[in-house]
């Protein structure tokens, strides 16, 4: 029987979906994580402690398991456990990414660096220190710009600023935002910020998966929102995407490059590119599959998950069919509308009975305090819809998502833009 060796971080979204596609597939499942018994003992797991900033000593602890018990494979669910899914792999021997392909996609500047070297379109960038002075760096870059942190994702920490005082006001709330994570001290990607031209145009997010550095794309999914800033809050994904055939086309030989110019060879890569009218341009690419309960959208042959298709590539078993389903779908990441303690979510009923929509998971706990982007973490829930088109279930979360009230109390001394008023709930309405 197959081993895997799944590496999770703290808190994930993603945890569920492996662990359901291993047993599906038989395997022998051990979690790497820094804690997480509990998870352990609910997954009927076997759980591997390690401490994932102390790269060598979690690399021999993940070796001496693998001589009792061999390992044959590694995955990663986040950008860091991706990382430390290279090392492991490097250590075992078996086919993944390289240590320095995983480390440059999960670091903002490396990536940048690597994709202006081998001429990729992405934007033009710089980097300042933290505990610089953003007045004086103001005078040094273009607007508008972007300003976000190397080392975080799902666009926590990503501000656009339009002159030098927007500018100095991000650059500041980065600074926080990564001091008050802890990462300044303990990430080398956490004492630096990073800034970037803006670039216009439409957002799409590819899925694919590299094979001896050959790339499939899984699937193509719209972002139909602008997201033009201030913040970036991604909601709404929605594939198949509309965009023209030759279009995509361009799109698969944007990313495929970029993942080239990375080193990336192996396993999943999730891309976030701009499409305007002088072409594709990289935003990001991950050496991970999507984020979140994203990955519920897609389903192929023989009702495969992606995680599915993911651990059998790794394992280098037999996939069935790469075709995705013939039926449109996507998700909705709930938006936290202000800075409080959650009360509860109200209409959800009336959500679920929508037309098209399949589920719908609120993962935000009562009395848990919500912390809106661009300081903000987690999501408040997902809504998922399936349809016969991509206009019809675009408009299936758009109506579910209306129907739901948040009820937030208290004010959040980390949240931004109109926070409740302290002790009276704040009804938000779609």
């Amino acid at each position: 029987m197959p081993r895997l060796l799944l590496l999770l971080p703290t808190t994930t979204y993603r945890a569920e979906a492996f662990l359901k596609a291993a047993q599906r597939l038989n395997l022998d499942v051990t979690v790497g994580a820094e804690r997480g018994p509990a998870l352990a003992e609910r997954q009927s797991s076997a759980l591997l402690a390690l401490d994932f900033r102390r790269v060598e000593d979690s690399v021999r602890k993940v070796v001496e398991l693998s001589r009792r018990d061999p390992i044959d494979a590694v995955i990663g669910v986040d950008d860091h456990t991706s990382v430390l899914a290279a090392y492991f792999s490097a250590a075992l021997g078996l086919p993944h990414n390289s240590v320095a392909s995983a480390s440059a996609a999960s670091n903002k500047y490396r990536m940048r660096t690597l994709l202006r070297q081998q001429e990729v379109p992405a934007p033009h960038f710089t980097v300042f220190p933290i505990d610089g002075d953003p007045a004086a760096f103001a005078h040094q870059v273009a607007y508008p710009c972007v300003v976000k942190p190397l080392i975080l994702s799902a666009s926590c920490g990503v501000i656009r600023a339009n002159d030098e005082q927007e500018f100095i006001g991000a650059f500041r709330r980065v600074a926080t935002l990564l001091l008050s994570l802890g990462l300044a001290d303990r990430e080398d990607g956490g004492k630096q910020i990073l800034v970037e031209d803006f670039v216009p145009g439409r957002e799409v997010a590819l899925e694919g998966l590299l094979t001896d550095g050959q790339l499939r794309v899984l699937a193509f999914f719209d972002k139909p929102d602008p997201l033009d800033g201030p913040f970036f809050e991604e909601t709404i994904y929605v594939t198949p995407s509309r965009l023209p055939a030759r279009i995509q086309q361009d799109i698969v030989a944007c990313a495929a490059r970029a993942a080239d110019a990375l080193g990336l060879r192996e396993g999943a890569v999730h891309g976030e590119l701009r499409v305007n009218d002088r072409g594709v341009w990289v935003i990001e690419v991950a050496a991970r599959s999507i984020g979140g309960r994203c990955s519920q959208t897609l389903r192929f042959a023989a009702d495969m998950s992606l995680e599915e298709l993911l651990l059998r590539h790794a394992l280098r078993m037999d996939i069935p069919s790469f075709e995705r389903e013939k039926h449109a779908a996507g998700v909705m990441m709930l938006p936290i509308p202000y800075g409080g303690m959650l009360c509860e979510v109200r209409g959800q009923a009336q959500a679920r009975a929508v037309e098209g929509i399949e589920e719908l998971t609120i993962t935000a706990q009562p009395g848990q305090e919500l912390v809106p982007l661009p300081e903000g973490t987690r999501y408040l829930g997902f809504l998922l819809a399936r349809g016969g088109s991509p206009e019809a279930v675009e408009a299936s979360l758009r109506e579910a998502h209306r129907r739901l009230d948040v009820v937030i109390s208290a004010v959040s001394t980390g949240g931004l833009g109109h926070p409740a008023q302290a002790g009276k709930p704040h009804v938000v309405t779609f």
